[in-house]
Parts: structure tokens; sequence; C-alpha cells
């Protein structure tokens, strides 16, 4: 058996054993805002519910390993006091993942990720609506764990209203766990699925996406892509050029006449084939066709 001190290895790996050996673990998806009014939004797994008489959740912004930086969301909730934390399903883990990206402060993670602002009722910061469930609470604390990087810090939250989606309710009028189809994190870039179980959704820590607010409207507005479809496109470095799209149309013949025959929704889901294999440049390139 691997033993180790948490003295004798570097932040780094034993955060990776950490979370690779505790999960899965819940995400909040922390929506705060700054003292100009920005709106800033993020998930965390360091997080639980840990009362409800006050019903209590704790998330924890740790600070950076690799240069003890601060998140944006800490220092909100430490300006403000206030934080809605809203819960994490299958339907819209691709966009939470794309929020995730280190965008520069000020960059509104809603627009980047594709999300619907909705105005809370007793805090400031904004919803999520696509969210099943949405916490508006009040910071009463924020315990400082370390000032080195890794360290956690502690952000004590007193729900004050809670939102439920109806559709997710039973016929008892509780949040049915099938419906509600909650995901949670493990280690590396794997997620676990109340069901059926394991997938990967690979971290845009190495890349600055283009965001969902970078694609343009009738693709967003498709009724074929999902929320799911609009994170992934929305997490390429850039979209491809004219000349891109062209050499695939000249090089696959048989795409070029589907493309001409064919009208938008049918053009949308044949992107889509290629979404779920993850051939994103192709998906792309056909998503544009219509564009030269």
């Amino acid at each position: 058996m691997l033993s180790i001190d948490p003295k004798d290895i570097a932040t780094s790996k034993l955060h990776q054993y950490l979370l690779g050996a505790v999960g899965p673990r819940p995400i909040a998806f922390a929506s705060t805002m700054d003292l100009e009014g920005r709106p800033n939004l993020s998930p965390f797994s360091f997080f639980n519910v840990f009362g409800s008489n006050p019903p209590t959740l704790i998330f924890s912004p740790a600070r950076r390993g690799r240069d003890n930086t601060v998140k944006h969301t800490y220092n909100n909730a430490k300006a403000t006091m206030e934080v809605v934390i809203n819960v994490v399903n299958y339907d819209m883990v691709q966009q939470v993942s794309l929020s995730s990206t280190e965008y520069a402060e000020g960059i509104n993670e809603f627009e980047k990720a594709g999300f619907t602002m909705l105005k809370s009722e007793v805090v400031k910061p904004f919803r999520v609506a696509e969210s099943p469930v949405q916490f508006e609470c009040k910071i009463n604390e924020i315990v400082e764990l370390g000032r080195e990087g890794g360290a956690g810090n502690l952000v004590i939250c007193e729900v004050l209203k809670m939102h439920i989606q109806e559709e997710i309710l039973d016929e008892k009028g509780y949040i049915d766990q099938h419906k509600i189809d909650l995901v949670a994190r493990m280690g590396g870039n794997w997620y676990s699925r109340a069901s059926p179980g394991m997938f990967e959704v690979p971290k845009p820590l190495q890349t600055l996406g283009i965001g969902v607010d970078a694609i343009s409207k009738e693709i967003r507005n498709s009724k074929v892509l999902t929320g799911n479809d609009l994170g992934k496109l929305g997490n390429v470095e850039k979209m491809p050029s004219a000349g891109e799209v062209t050499k695939l149309l000249e090089k696959n013949s048989e795409l070029a006449e589907f493309i001409r025959k064919n009208e938008e929704e049918k053009i949308h889901l044949k992107a889509k084939e290629y979404i779920e294999k993850d051939e994103l440049g192709t998906a792309w390139k056909i998503l544009l066709t219509k564009k030269i």
C-alpha cells in the first residue's frame, strides 16, 4: 500500500490524490457579483450541505496551487457577503465546465457559457435559470484555512430562499432523484452522473474558449442543438475559416451534396453527430457551410 505524508509531496500531487479518492463531490455553481455590479459565475466541487436549521451550505474557492492567487468568486463573496448556489444536472454540465475557464476579471461567465441570468428575490447575484435548484444565500462567515497555494477558504452560507423547478418534483412534492439527474465531480476530468454512471468532460484550463456568446444566434437558437452541444462548441479557441470550410466540402463531395440539398435543421443534426463524437472542428465546419 502506498502511504503518504502530506508534508513529503508537492501540493499539486497531493491535490490529485485527494480529488481522486474523495468523490463523487457535489458541485456548487456559485453566482456572485462584485462591488461594481458585474456578475461572476464559477463551479466548485469543495461543497456540501451542513445543516437545515438554519439551512447551511459551505463551499470553498481554494487558493490556486500553482501561483497562490485567489478566485474572483472569493473576492466577490468577501466584498458583498452574498452568493447564489445553483445545483448542476446533466443537461447543463458541458456549459458549467466551459464557465470554469479562467476568463479575465469582469467577463460575464453567464454570457460565455450561454446561461440565462435570473433576477434573485433577496440577494443581488443572479440565479442560473437553467439550474433545477437555486439557493439565495447570505454569507455568515469566511474561514481562511491557510495563506499558501492550495489552502481552502470556507464560505459558510445561510440559505435565505430556495427555488425548485416543479418539473423535478415527485407526486408527493419532493425532489425526484431520477428527474433532477444530478452530476458530481470525480478525479481528473471525470464526472459521475446519478444515472447511469461516470463520463468525462475535459476541463478548459489550458484553453480560452470563444464562449457561447460568440456563436451566431441561428446556431444558438437551433431546434436540435442542446446546451451541452453549445457548451462544447463554445469551448474551441477559434472557429474554422471560410477556406477551411471550403476545403472540407471540396474533399467530401457527399457531404457537399448533403449540405446543398438540405435545410438548416438537418444540417444541424449532421453537425450534432460530430459533436457527440467530440469532432468539434468538423462540426463547426458543417455549421458554417451556409455562410460561404
